[in-house]
């Protein structure tokens, strides 16, 4: 299933529903769940409903035994050893700025009047 040409929305509403079916498939509660997880049956409910935060989702996919999913979903890019080269062995550390962020917008003169 491509998540290209959908919402944030229904983005996050299919991953509360595969979060769900884990869930289910595993036939946990979601107050074991919750209690499972340290977290409460409302946590876990939003979460399903696909709204909640990072570190409540990460202890229910540890919970769930699917933190090794998390490597597929956001792999590491690493370091590119050209980079590393050109940076001398030092991995950065902030993104640059394009050229057009580098130039301030030019003043524009204001234009002559004729009076």
């Amino acid at each position: 299933m491509s998540f290209l040409g959908k919402s944030d929305r229904q983005i996050l509403e299919t991953l509360g529903e595969r979060l769900r079916r884990h869930r289910l498939h595993r036939d946990i509660t979601q107050e074991q769940l919750a209690e499972r997880a340290g977290l409460s049956v409302s946590t876990i409910k939003g979460l399903e409903a696909g709204r909640g935060r990072l570190d409540s989702l990460i202890a229910v996919l540890r919970e769930l035994g699917q933190l090794d999913g998390l490597e597929t979903f956001l792999p590491d890019p690493g370091i590119s050893p050209l980079q590393l080269a050109e940076r001398q062995g030092r991995p950065r550390q902030r993104a640059s700025r394009t050229s057009a962020q580098k130039t301030p917008p030019a003043k524009k003169d204001k234009p002559q009047s004729d009076w």
